[in-house]
């Protein structure tokens, strides 16, 4: 185990609905119900002496523009150690529910200013990308992939330019399903956790950390 935060450190989680968990925004402290809350619990039980800062700032529907533009407003003020950041199906998602399209172009270009703007204004801040995934819970959600593939090659590339820590999700549910957990057992829907995916992506990201 290895304490990995420093003493006051400020820990953000950065994304949309699947970060968001339900918190409530009036609250800097509520970390909602999934993942985050998972993550900041577990440690804070191993190192409580550290006094860590956890934030959750995922809003549910946001998309890579969304996170951009709430940069200044949402994550400067926090002046974060630590960031993670899962963003992407939604950018997919509202092209198939609104006909709103963000190309895998303009998904770039967003991402890849956020990602210099936290180098720029926080250089010592340590970076995890977390990897967009679909899980094929939902049949119907299946021709998203058209969509998101090229997404995910984006985020494949920036995590080699920008980010400390990686963490592939797609890969960590791919390998679940083969020692035989279901599709249904992380998500309903394909998208959102359930409180067991969620418990996953929270051990997945405190075993990237070597925390656990």
């Amino acid at each position: 185990m290895n304490q990995f935060f420093k003493d006051g450190a400020a820990v953000v989680f950065y994304g949309d609905s699947i970060t968001d968990a339900g918190r409530q925004y009036a609250d800097l402290q509520n970390l909602g119900m999934g993942y985050p809350s998972k993550v900041a619990a577990i440690y804070q039980t191993l190192y409580a002496q550290a006094k860590v800062h956890f934030y959750n700032q995922g809003i549910s529907g946001n998309r890579s523009c969304d996170l951009l533009k709430r940069y200044e407003k949402d994550i400067k003020p926090l002046s974060p150690d630590f960031i993670s950041i899962l963003i992407g199906i939604n950018d997919t998602w509202r092209r198939y529910d609104s006909n709103s399209i963000t190309t895998a172009e303009e998904f770039e270009k967003n991402y890849r200013t956020l990602l210099g703007n936290l180098k720029k204004d926080f250089p010592e801040c340590k970076i995890m990308i977390i990897e967009p995934y679909l899980l094929d819970s939902d049949p119907a959600k299946l021709v998203w992939f058209e969509d998101l593939n090229p997404k995910l090659e984006v985020v494949h590339r920036l995590k080699e330019e920008f980010a400390d820590y990686y963490l592939p999700l797609g890969t960590i549910f791919a390998d679940a399903l083969k020692n035989g957990i279901t599709n249904t057992q992380i998500s309903a829907d394909g998208v959102h956790p359930v409180d067991f995916g969620h418990g996953m992506i929270a051990v997945e990201y405190l075993k990237t950390l070597s925390i656990i």
